[in-house]
């Protein structure tokens, strides 16, 4: 790890931290605190997907439905409207709304076939934005005078590395340059994150073999097919198996740094001081721990 401990943490002239775990519990707020303190640069993942590895699919796809009203279709095709995406890093609205979620199309659903072609490019584009961080670290410092960074990583970053190989490019070149630093959720965040899913279900990125296996399950319990399938059901039945799934490959992911608790994470919202205990006490508790 870049910080042998806690102290090394404290004295670094240039603070360095990768957080990830699942959506909700707490990378972003963590990351605005830091930001809006002043000191800290905020590279958001998902940002970084939703407009430079997906922004031209997401604003296409805008176009696509445009050119069926006939009125916006003589417009574009004049370059009279321009149509783009607002993504921000506390919306992103347009990236979900791509991915979109399988099943009947007249309740919003995408052919399986498109789905996962979305989901390959989401894939990739993630992979892209993770080895990325590198030079947005460099470009932090030389262009803006930021002297630490944080990295908030994307909830589903456990999908597309593997963290018991050592060799893993994500992996290998992000602890090279930052600490990963897990936000470890209780079974009761575990819970109250599957009934916000359920008031509100958004879609989600699985690696393929998961999803081959959910979406057949799914079809099997609920005896739908693939273009009768409920989209909105089909995203509730795999929320709960893609959590539980996504717990031993992010410890997987810890072992390359530090974890800290959701409960640890709400304590130390107020202030970069208290971010920067919590870093040096869970870089303390390892080292006790080896």
């Amino acid at each position: 790890m870049i910080y042998a401990d806690g102290q090394a943490f404290l004295t670094a002239p240039h603070k360095r931290v990768m957080l990830f775990g699942m959506s909700g519990l707490g990378k972003t707020t963590l990351s605005n605190m830091l930001r809006d303190a002043g000191d800290w640069f905020h590279y958001s993942v998902d940002y970084r997907i939703g407009t430079r590895y997906m922004g031209e699919y997401i604003s296409d796809n805008f176009k696509r439905e445009a050119m069926k009203v006939p009125l916006l279709r003589e417009l574009l095709l004049s370059d009279s409207v321009f149509i783009t995406s607002n993504i921000t890093f506390d919306n992103l609205a347009p990236l979900s709304t791509y991915l979109g979620k399988p099943g009947d199309a007249a309740k919003g659903g995408l052919p399986f076939g498109e789905y996962q072609r979305r989901q390959n490019q989401h894939g990739h584009a993630e992979v892209a934005a993770m080895l990325d961080t590198t030079r947005f670290i460099d470009r932090a410092k030389d262009l803006y005078g930021y002297n630490h960074f944080v990295c908030d990583t994307s909830g589903s970053i456990c999908e597309v590395v593997n963290g018991d190989d050592a060799a893993d490019p994500v992996m290998t070149e992000i602890a090279a340059h930052l600490l990963p630093v897990w936000i470890k959720g209780s079974e009761s965040h575990r819970d109250e994150l599957c009934r916000r899913f359920d008031r509100a279900p958004k879609p989600m990125f699985y690696r393929p073999d998961f999803l081959m296996q959910v979406w057949a399950e799914y079809l099997a319990q609920s005896g739908r097919s693939a273009e009768t399938a409920d989209p909105d059901a089909f995203l509730r039945f795999g929320y709960a198996r893609l959590l539980e799934s996504r717990q031993p490959r992010y410890g997987a992911m810890a072992r390359w740094g530090v974890t800290v608790t959701a409960e640890e994470v709400a304590s130390a919202t107020s202030s970069p001081d208290a971010f920067d205990a919590l870093i040096a006490r869970a870089l303390d508790r390892r080292g006790a721990q080896t």
